[in-house]
């Protein structure tokens, strides 16, 4: 089995993300092989939060170039977007960056 900190890579601190934090959802980069249920369990063992719902979706990486010829691509990641449920407590990592 997996250890939660291999599923949850890192937050994706972006503006949009920052919005959302009011609304009690969260965004992390994941393991590009994790599901759903796998995802989860690991937000509520890192956090200790209760999870209403997960979304996925899995980014494409991004083709960058350096000079002219040799064009290369960004590795590809997946994201989850996490709802928490209206009881829960939010999660302290976020705080201080609304």
């Amino acid at each position: 089995m997996k250890n939660v900190y291999d599923i949850i890579k890192s937050p994706v601190i972006t503006e949009q993300s920052m919005e959302n934090i009011g609304d009690k959802k969260y965004v992390f980069k994941v393991d590009i092989n994790s599901n759903k249920t796998e995802i989860k369990a690991a937000v509520e063992a890192v956090f200790g939060v209760k999870v209403e719902k997960i979304n996925t979706v899995r980014m494409q990486g991004k083709v960058k170039r350096n000079g002219s010829y040799p064009a290369g691509r960004r590795s590809a990641y997946k994201k989850a977007i996490v709802t928490l449920t209206a009881d829960s407590k939010t999660i302290e990592l976020f705080e201080g960056m609304v």
